[in-house]
């Protein structure tokens, strides 16, 4: 089966989402509209089959759909959104999980978790402890997984929204981040930093190829000189909003390689 991506359009209020850590600057809800279906297209091209989740134009971060949840093996765990205001994101991508044929568990109250707070790494699942997602929710987690074969480590995460804002990881389980926004590089097994804070954002398409924003030229250079084909858009829109290639959709995979 071909590997499948949840995505969810943005809304016609995409301005009005969250920010934290940086200014908020206008944002062109028809470039965005725009950039969003490349993005879907780039999914496509590469061998992936674009699943959309109803669109839930309430909720100007809705685009935002890896947030609604955490999937690993044959199990999604919906998460509890850190933001209030985001909470009604999740029941449509509950549906549109479970009917992928997911079985599905919940964090539940008082725990909060955003699955962009979580990256896996083979069994290794790090999970970014700090304003968006609290030790309840990673302890819920790490309850539901467990008997999937994971290891769940919380890190610290305070000087961008989620952890994946910090890192991900390249497809040997090489962590990548820009050194001045990660709370604690130590908390990997093997890191590298990446130029740009665009750098450290990707998106495994396979084995080599790498999915990336168009605003870390630099970092597309280092990826090709280690052997690996990025895979480049432009999300510039919703990178105001502190968003980045991994955020914008929930890949399934028939097998595991780590995101």
């Amino acid at each position: 089966m071909a590997p499948r991506a949840l995505v969810r359009r943005p809304s016609p209020r995409l301005a009005e989402g969250l920010v934290t850590h940086i200014e908020r600057t206008p944002v062109d809800a028809d470039l965005a509209a725009r950039q969003w279906q490349a993005y879907v297209d780039a999914l496509a091209s590469t061998g992936w089959t674009p699943v959309e989740v109803p669109a839930i134009d309430e909720c100007p971060d809705g685009v935002f759909v890896e947030d609604t949840m955490v999937v690993f093996g044959d199990l999604a765990v919906i998460a509890r959104a850190g933001a209030t205001q985001r909470r009604p994101e999740a029941e449509a991508a509950e549906e549109a999980v479970r009917s992928q044929g997911y079985r599905i568990a919940r964090i539940e109250e008082p725990g909060t978790l955003d699955g962009g707070d979580v990256l896996k790494i083979g069994t290794a699942v790090y999970v970014g402890r700090g304003g968006r997602t609290n030790q309840e929710g990673v302890d819920q987690l790490r309850a539901h997984l467990a008997p999937l074969g994971a290891e769940v480590v919380a890190v610290p995460v305070q000087k961008v929204l989620h952890l994946k804002s910090a890192v991900t990881a390249l497809p040997d389980g090489t962590v990548i981040g820009y050194g001045p926004l990660v709370d604690d590089p130590a908390a990997f097994p093997t890191f590298r930093a990446v130029p740009e804070e665009a750098g450290a954002h990707v998106v495994l398409l396979d084995e080599n190829r790498l999915l990336m924003a168009a605003s870390a030229p630099r970092s597309a250079e280092l990826f090709r000189e280690l052997g690996y084909t990025p895979v480049v858009v432009d999300i510039s829109e919703f990178e105001k909003l502190e968003g980045c290639v991994t955020c914008l959709s929930v890949r399934l995979r028939s097998v595991p390689l780590g995101d």
